[in-house]
């Protein structure tokens, strides 16, 4: 049976994304030093064409956020800057014309678009009836694989609300970015959670939890 599961990184003080983000700066300022710690993995950069780099205990963690998962749901923020209608439909994500994701992706929005299909098997979905509807849209898709939630902050939090979530894992970077999207807010006291694991990794702790229903 699949589950579905977040695997997202944050800041000690518990912000995804830092202030100020942009189309030139879409993980805000100082956001980018949240994933440092990825981008120096031999895994990391041999699934992005490049060569070099290292291995420890984060190789493992990097390795289930590149495979396994059989959908993909994300927020419009993340997708995108574009507000409101669509306009001209030019922008087609942060990505380029090969995402990393490779199999069907959900975003949620209020404004109707026809799919977006790119290289490698990823195809952008535009849902516009809410986050069960993505959700069921993504278990219909995704086969005996998991779903995950990849963010931002505000679809994270509208899943944990609704009881959608099984996993979290949280990847923990030691940096106070002091502003921009936190990840845990609004989701109110009845969220409960029991730890899976803790691995400790160089500039990162990877915390994993069973949201427990």
């Amino acid at each position: 049976m699949s589950k579905t599961r977040v695997l997202i990184t944050t800041s000690l003080d518990g912000y995804v994304a830092g202030p100020n983000q942009s189309e030139d700066d879409p993980i805000g300022e100082g956001g980018m030093a949240l994933h440092e710690w990825m981008f120096k993995l031999e895994a990391w950069r041999k699934a992005h064409g490049e060569e070099g780099g290292e291995t420890n205990p984060s190789t493992e963690i990097v390795a289930e956020l590149e495979s396994g998962f059989g959908a993909v749901i994300m927020g419009r923020n993340m997708f995108g800057p574009i507000r409101g209608d669509w306009g001209d439909e030019s922008w087609e994500g942060w990505w380029g014309d090969d995402p990393p994701y490779h199999v069907p992706v959900y975003v949620l929005t209020h404004h109707e678009r026809e799919p977006v299909e790119k290289d490698g098997g990823t195809t952008f979905h535009f849902v516009t009836d809410g986050i069960e509807a993505a959700h069921e849209q993504a278990l219909e898709a995704t086969g005996e694989k998991d779903i995950q939630i990849a963010g931002g902050a505000q679809a994270v939090q509208q899943y944990l609300a609704a009881g959608l979530i099984d996993e979290i894992t949280l990847n923990v970077v030691p940096l106070m970015l002091g502003g921009g999207e936190r990840l845990l807010d609004n989701i109110g006291t009845n969220t409960n959670l029991e730890q899976l694991r803790a691995v400790e990794a160089p500039g990162v702790a990877h915390l994993q939890y069973r949201v427990v229903k």
